[in-house]
């Protein structure tokens, strides 16, 4: 019997490769409108960062994620993935 392989993704942020399951799904719409996937499942051209709210605050101190996209910064988006984040890890802390 053969393993399956577990699809690993990189992150925009850190630049770690991690299986899907551990990262968040960022997805970029043709509309140039970036949005929170937790499904992993949006239209778009997906992005992922790591679920840790020191990886999502070092990614609006850089502006990383929309500098590597090349895009003017939506405002709101840092503080909205970062309060997202931190209720991923509460509800994964309190389990």
């Amino acid at each position: 019997m053969r393993n399956k392989k577990i699809p690993l993704r990189k992150c925009i942020v850190t630049g770690e490769r991690k299986p899907k399951g551990e990262l968040l799904r960022i997805a970029y719409s043709k509309d140039g409108v970036l949005t929170i996937d937790p499904s992993g499942k949006a239209p778009g051209r997906g992005f992922y960062i790591v679920i840790d709210s020191k990886v999502a605050e070092k990614a609006k101190k850089k502006n990383s994620i929309f500098h590597q996209m090349k895009m003017p910064e939506q405002d709101g988006f840092y503080d909205q993935l970062i309060d997202y984040v931190k209720t991923i890890e509460g509800a994964n802390h309190g389990s």
